[in-house]
């Protein structure tokens, strides 16, 4: 099996990660581009950031931009920035997802409580249900109905309110392995958010639900027209700046009142970062069963890149939590999703990557080692 797939030879991302590239040297594109922050202008980028911010800055008191939060580390430290440093107005907008943790709820009052404007949008609850529902059992994506969401609601919302700029955290396929196609692109349309952020197919899990119109408003995008007219630009922090989750949270720790989880979360070694809804855990296992690798694995390779941690030091951190089955969530998923626990499994089976796993004595076993 190890003869078929390989690792990254500097972190431990996986050959078997959706459009992951390598070079002759056996690096990653995410290793690869953290070799290129080092060179990069990004005195250059900082004049642009300085442009688009000049252009779009409000001068009557009224919002110039939003930015996505989950009262997580990255998109306080985004708009911490963009507030404190910039002076910009920004609207933080959040898509509730379905279920919440309590410590996600506490830091998202934290956050709202540290001097931000802020709206949630709460989307329907029973057409969040059968598209989570619809997602996990027809691509694999347990909350894909959420995923969805926070890209088409906030968009609407700028639509909506007349706020030209959207600002992102990462992009994650530049910034953790996948496309580099972005990379040096200011910004980024819908057809990107489809392709890339949705892995294609959205409208047909939107159209196959039966659900109404006004049910699906909040997973739906505006009309190219609308976008057009509002001349809307998106785009994402980590262009204008070499992008540092470890960073991201120390300073939403200090100045937004992030709180971590006492233990490790469910998967990897870390504690500071999804701890917002149940379902990421879900996530996280069902990609460790499609591709192979789990979030120690990401975790890991974000430590490696910012030169915290050796690849050795890595590899046993991934070996001892990829994986993990989220035992605790599981009657929470079946009551969501109004499944047995046969129903839930046989989707579970559906999904796994016969050619990294084997099952034996009922539960999914990998056959290769990571090295």
């Amino acid at each position: 099996m190890n003869n078929k797939i390989f690792w990254c030879t500097n972190c431990l991302n996986m050959s078997t990660r959706p459009r992951i590239e390598f070079d002759d040297r056996g690096w990653c594109n995410a290793c690869q581009w953290m070799e290129e922050k080092h060179t990069l202008d990004w005195s250059g980028r900082q004049d642009e950031l300085k442009r688009i911010v000049e252009k779009y800055k409000s001068r009557n008191g009224g919002f110039d931009c939003i930015v996505p939060v989950s009262g997580g580390k990255d998109g306080s430290y985004v708009s911490y920035q963009v507030k404190h440093k910039y002076g910009m107005n920004a609207l933080a907008v959040t898509i509730t997802p379905a279920l919440t943790l309590e410590l996600g709820n506490r830091n998202l009052k934290k956050y709202i409580d540290s001097g931000y404007n802020h709206i949630q949008i709460n989307p329907d609850a029973e057409a969040m249900r059968i598209l989570n529902r619809a997602g996990f059992v027809e691509k694999g994506f347990p909350y894909y109905g959420w995923l969805v969401s926070i890209q088409s609601a906030v968009v609407r919302m700028a639509v909506n309110l007349n706020i030209p700029l959207i600002f992102y955290g990462e992009d994650g396929e530049v910034e953790y392995g996948g496309s580099i196609e972005s990379k040096n692109k200011a910004m980024y349309d819908i057809e990107y958010m489809r392709r890339i952020y949705l892995e294609g197919g959205h409208d047909k899990v939107l159209s196959k639900s039966g659900l109404s119109d006004s049910q699906l408003y909040f997973f739906t995008f505006p009309t190219s027209a609308e976008i057009k007219e509002k001349d809307l630009h998106l785009t994402h922090w980590s262009y204008f700046e070499s992008w540092d989750p470890y960073r991201n949270y120390i300073v939403a720790k200090e100045h937004c009142g992030l709180e971590e989880a006492e233990d490790n979360n469910s998967g990897t070694f870390t504690n500071f970062a999804q701890n917002d809804q149940a379902l990421y855990a879900l996530h996280a296992y069902m990609m460790y069963l499609k591709f192979g690798f789990g979030r120690a694995t990401q975790d890991a390779g974000i430590e490696i890149r910012r030169g915290a941690m050796t690849r050795d030091q890595a590899l046993n951190l991934v070996r001892l939590y990829d994986g993990y089955y989220p035992e605790e969530f599981i009657d929470i998923y079946l009551d969501y999703y109004r499944m047995t626990i046969k129903e839930f499994n046989e989707i579970l089976d559906k999904w796994v990557n016969r050619d990294l796993f084997e099952k034996t004595d009922g539960k999914w076993e990998p056959r290769f080692t990571p090295e």
